[in-house]
């Protein structure tokens, strides 16, 4: 059943992943859907992938890191009575890495010999879906605690948030291939030294020691065959996260602006969440212009202006107040264009989404949220009750 509000998917959900392109306000959003659900209530957690320091300091707080942070009641329930808890952290990539391989390495020397092994520290950190992945595994860590009514989840932007639903499988298959297990079983299975697979082996082994080292190549049959032995917890991770993000619980929230690319990469990562089966929360659509009122003409714009005290104090003369209601009247027909041109983007969503799907829409700001009154406001906003659509 669609929801109609996000007060309604508060108390549906107890995941929201948002997702979407760079720049459209993505993090900011998290943040004040996770502030808006603790004030309603909710026991929340906020993960964030690079926040803006300005984020931080609107809930009080120093810094985030990966450490969980508490956010003070203070600061939650400012102006309410009956607020939640609200909970922040930024992941590190490479803390949350190392946390899936402490979890599934078969004894505390192999963890340590794994995270001192320099080809380790290049795929924890620069492995294609290894960010995605180490996301999506301490999601599933901290959803597993049971500690939070709500847990918000900001994803990197919407290229890499795609690879957040394939992470998994691709990062196993990278570390699976054919040529990594040749590797591997060249390498003899082991820790103590390479095996000597006939003369293909050998030549290869040679020919590649020249161009980076024996040591090098040490370190990395070392790393292949210890990790192989992890990666069945890996997959198993990876399954058991897949199958969360695709129960009732969690909730996609898609946040875009306008912006034709902004909106073309919307459409295309809820075609993909429809074929994936991923249950869809709603869209937030923010920075968009709205339409004003106003004379119909120039010269009615000049009269309004002639009769302001504040204008009358200028002395303008004739001629400069003319111009100004040009100008006015100029910019007035300006916002207009944009807000058609943004009324003529969310049709189209809409259109794509099915009229009963969840679209808010967030005006246009003239700044940037770097306080608690613009982020409470905020979540005002995303969580306000739906209005009638003409």
């Amino acid at each position: 059943m669609p929801f109609r509000s996000f007060a309604e998917v508060f108390a549906a959900k107890q995941i929201l992943v948002c997702v979407g392109s760079g720049g459209v306000g993505k993090t900011t959003t998290s943040a004040a859907l996770a502030l808006a659900a603790a004030r309603a209530g909710k026991r929340t957690l906020v993960i964030t992938i690079d926040p803006a320091k300005r984020l931080a300091s609107s809930l009080g707080l120093a810094a985030l890191g990966h450490d969980i942070a508490e956010v003070d009641p203070a600061v939650v329930g400012a102006g309410i009575t009956g607020a939640g808890a609200l909970s922040a952290m930024m992941l590190d990539q490479k803390r949350a890495f190392d946390e899936v391989v402490e979890g599934h390495a078969k004894d505390p020397a192999a963890v340590q010999r794994i995270l001192a092994n320099p080809v380790y520290a290049q795929v924890s950190g620069s492995l294609a879906g290894s960010q995605e992945y180490a996301a999506m595994a301490k999601l599933h860590d901290l959803d597993a605690t049971g500690r939070w009514d709500l847990i918000v989840v900001d994803t990197p932007p919407t290229a890499h948030a795609l690879d957040f639903l394939e992470a998994p499988a691709k990062l196993a298959a990278a570390i699976d291939s054919p040529a990594i297990e040749w590797f591997r079983k060249l390498q003899g299975g082991g820790r103590s030294g390479w095996s000597l697979l006939g003369r293909s082996g050998s030549f290869v082994l040679a020919r590649l020691a020249k161009f980076v080292g024996s040591q090098f190549l040490d370190d990395l049959g070392v790393f292949f065959t210890e990790f192989h032995d992890i990666l069945g917890g890996f997959r198993q991770r990876a399954e058991e996260t897949y199958a969360l993000l695709r129960q009732d619980k969690v909730g996609f929230v898609l946040v875009s602006s306008p912006e034709p690319m902004a909106m073309r990469e919307a459409l295309f990562f809820h075609e993909r969440l429809v074929k994936s089966q991923m249950p869809l929360a709603g869209f937030v659509v923010n920075r968009v212009h709205g339409h004003r009122p106003a004379a119909a003409t120039v010269t009615e714009v000049e009269a309004l202006l002639a009769a302001e005290p504040a204008v009358a104090a200028l002395g303008l003369s004739g001629t400069s107040l003319r111009m100004s209601a040009e100008a006015l009247h100029r910019a007035h027909g300006e916002q207009e264009l944009l807000a058609t041109v943004d009324d003529d983007a969310l049709k189209r969503l809409r259109a794509a989404a099915g009229g009963d799907a969840l679209i808010v829409q967030v005006p246009l700001a003239h700044q940037d949220i770097h306080d608690l009154d613009r982020l409470i406001a905020l979540g005002q906003t995303l969580t306000a009750p739906p209005t009638p659509r003409s």
